[in-house]
């Protein structure tokens, strides 16, 4: 692929958009503390300290779709994933995520989805985690539910992501890859909750709720940190 992804968004995202807001005159801050529709955002896993991750590398056994691990590198665009509706329901940009809420999460830099089905994982045996789709379309089986405390997703929480199709939870337990992905971690699904499987959404791109009036398609700029 040349510098840009299928999904629309640049490689070099943290340099592109400064450069944007540079040129727009965007607002850099932390007021937002909640994560909205349209957001671009990496997740950490709070108990192994990696961020989900996904790569154009495909499983060698299982689905062989393209695979979904944990880095502990914060700088790497290979980990940003954009929030998105599904196919049933339109996440309206810059909409607060409820907690609740059936959300797909497109990896940015591939336009593949976050993926699980009833294949088993390379590493642990659980259910394996991949990345599906063309284009940031895939099928009913890239839908995960967002689990939290209140009403919407905030930022500084810990939340879980349970996949809608067969209720197991996004989870990484350790278990590290060799060569040619030396060092990263498993990420796949499991059926119960535990420290495995809580994570906080970190650096990205949080789009703003719009001040415009309902029904309006004026959404307003996005806010950013990295």
């Amino acid at each position: 692929m040349g510098p840009s992804s299928r999904a629309g968004f640049p490689r070099v995202l943290p340099a592109a958009v400064l450069l944007l807001c540079c040129l727009l005159g965007l607002s850099l801050g932390t007021e937002l503390s909640f994560v909205t529709c349209g957001s671009v955002v990496k997740l950490l896993n709070l108990k192994h300290n990696v961020r989900l991750h996904s790569h154009d590398v495909r499983y060698g056994s299982g689905s062989g779709q393209q695979s979904v691990t944990g880095v502990t590198a914060v700088e790497d665009s290979n980990s940003y994933w954009s929030v998105r509706g599904t196919s049933d329901t339109f996440c309206h940009r810059g909409t607060p995520v409820k907690c609740g809420q059936t959300i797909r999460l497109t990896h940015v830099n591939t336009g593949r989805n976050l993926h699980s089905h009833y294949f088993t994982s390379p590493l642990s045996s659980n259910q394996e985690v991949s990345a599906f789709g063309e284009e940031g379309e895939g099928d009913h089986l890239d839908e995960w539910t967002v689990q939290c405390g209140g009403s919407v997703w905030k930022r500084e929480e810990a939340v879980r992501f349970r996949h809608k199709a067969t209720d197991a939870l996004l989870s990484v337990t350790g278990e590290q890859y060799g060569r040619p992905i030396n060092g990263q971690r498993e990420v796949h699904a499991m059926l119960g909750p535990n420290q495995h499987n809580l994570w906080k959404a970190m650096e990205g791109i949080f789009m703003k709720p719009s001040d415009s009036p309902a029904g309006s398609r004026d959404y307003s700029h996005p806010h950013t940190e990295f």
